[in-house]
């Protein structure tokens, strides 16, 4: 399974972007969805996820209210619509995909490149 990340890029404080997944050999909507995030010198963390049953969404406390986490199925994509980015979000984002409800790295099966995601204050 390929997840293919991309979207990141460089935006000014305040600034939005959108983050697109889509998992090849995979159809997202089976699977619980998630998106990670490493910033230099960090461990990679858990940033928001996605229950396939029913879509219930997860986020860490840093993005709630700012980050959006979806899936179009007509697309097979998951995306991250990133709000009101501060210079702390600045990290390598990662897509990921489980069977299992992803709370951590280790309930992960397959992991997407990362794709970098730079705020400049």
């Amino acid at each position: 399974v390929q997840l293919q990340a991309s979207g990141g890029g460089l935006v000014q404080a305040g600034g939005s972007l959108r983050l697109s997944c889509e998992p090849s050999g995979r159809t997202a909507s089976n699977y619980n969805m998630a998106w990670f995030r490493q910033a230099p010198g960090k461990e990679r963390e858990v940033v928001a996820t996605l229950t396939w049953f029913n879509d219930e969404t997860y986020y860490a406390s840093s993005v709630k209210d700012r980050f959006t986490i979806s899936r179009d199925n007509a697309k097979n994509t998951v995306f991250l619509q990133m709000n009101s980015l501060k210079p702390e979000d600045t990290a390598v984002y990662y897509c990921a995909l489980s069977r299992s409800i992803i709370l951590r790295q280790s309930d992960v099966m397959n992991w997407g490149n990362g794709t970098l995601v730079t705020v400049s204050s």
